[in-house]
């Protein structure tokens, strides 16, 4: 049986020591911005429009790709991580697949201010390393987010 693969991107966005995250009451978990990849769209690309869109704040990637200077080419930003999740939309236990790749970004403020159709600024927190911590997100996302706090204050 074919296995139907999506691509999706996810950002992780700090400002000032903290990462944005909210409840998706559908998967039950606290997750940061993003989305299916478009058509027309870069995996990148499609991370910053998601950000923009569901917090309405500027996203700037936190890129550490080194170019490679082919002539005939243009380096992409390498995302953070590419994660692999089986995804049961319906219930039904019919899987298809999410290639997510995640990336890491910096924003200006902490005011959030979601477009139309978007999960309300209510549902949106903003996490430091010790809330992290001693929340009940899951394991990986805290992970995710206390590396994008780092890579923030690396840069």
């Amino acid at each position: 049986m074919e296995t139907t693969r999506h691509f999706t991107a996810t950002v992780y966005v700090v400002n000032d020591g903290a990462a944005a995250l909210h409840y998706h009451p559908k998967l039950e978990l606290h997750v940061p911005p993003g989305g299916h990849v478009d058509r027309d769209e870069l995996p990148h690309e499609a991370g910053l429009r998601e950000t923009r869109e569901e917090i309405g704040l500027e996203p700037t990637l936190l890129d550490d790709t080194d170019p490679v200077g082919a002539p005939a080419g243009k380096t992409l930003p390498r995302p953070r991580e590419q994660l692999l999740y089986d995804i049961d939309a319906d219930g039904d236990g019919v899987y298809h697949q999410h290639v997510d790749h995640v990336y890491f970004a910096t924003v200006p403020s902490r005011e959030i201010d979601p477009e139309p159709g978007e999960a309300g600024v209510e549902a949106w927190d903003w996490y430091d390393r010790e809330e992290l911590q001693e929340s009940h997100i899951d394991a990986d996302t805290q992970a995710l987010a206390e590396r994008a706090i780092d890579a923030a204050e690396d840069a």
